[in-house]
């Protein structure tokens, strides 16, 4: 009897083991199928998108102005019909260099996004605009890089008046001591502030600071 037993036991269990030997070849072959067809489909996409090329990218937010290092880029590959035109492949090509623009983090750094050589003010101007200095009147720390302001002159005479000369103007950044030749009569004491401004509103403020007495206003966020 006792044989028997081990007999029907040893068959129940032989029956089970070639269920599972079935079952574990079958998943076996699912799984082998669905890598193929994933291989097959980054196959069909390859000529597509192309083939992932290497990229420097910032590893953080970036302010314009900045002068890269190291320490704030990475090397990320993207597939090259998503590369930017010119954007740099080597993290030595960007280091030492001026950001012209503000980079977010994992943002691709191209050779539109940074300065040719020159000095640090040069590197914050796009081709067409640029930098003028003017006397703030303002108590140190009022006004920081990246604030829009307005700038009034005051004409003097028999009937004196007061016209804005150019609106919504970028601070580039801001000179705590007050360069000697930079000041303008009646401007007070205060910070300069390096402007970005157009051609034609650089010509307005070089007049106006040579026959005017210059006002700075503050624009606000909204």
């Amino acid at each position: 009897m006792e044989v028997d037993m081990r007999r029907f036991y040893l068959r129940r269990w032989s029956s089970r083991s070639k269920a599972f030997l079935v079952l574990a070849i079958a998943c076996g072959a699912g799984a082998f199928g669905l890598v193929r067809g994933y291989e097959t489909r980054l196959a069909t996409l390859t000529p597509a998108v192309g083939t992932p090329v290497p990229v420097v990218v910032a590893a953080e937010l970036i302010s314009r102005g900045a002068v890269l290092g190291e320490d704030v880029l990475r090397i990320a590959e993207v597939p090259s019909a998503f590369a930017p035109p010119g954007a740099l492949r080597s993290i030595a090509d960007a280091v030492g260099r001026s950001l012209v623009s503000d980079l977010a983090a994992g943002e691709v750094v191209t050779r539109t996004r940074i300065g040719t050589a020159g000095g640090p003010v040069a590197a914050q101007v796009p081709s067409g605009l640029r930098a003028f200095v003017v006397p703030s009147g303002m108590p140190t720390g009022s006004v920081r890089a990246g604030d829009h302001v307005d700038v009034l002159a005051t004409f003097g005479g028999p009937r004196p008046y007061s016209d804005t000369v150019a609106s919504a103007l970028e601070v580039l950044s801001v000179l705590e001591a007050e360069p000697e030749g930079f000041a303008a009569s009646g401007s007070g004491a205060g910070p300069s502030l390096v402007l970005l401004v157009t051609p034609d509103a650089a010509e307005r403020l070089a007049y106006a600071k040579a026959f005017a007495e210059l006002t700075v206003t503050i624009a606000g966020l909204g």
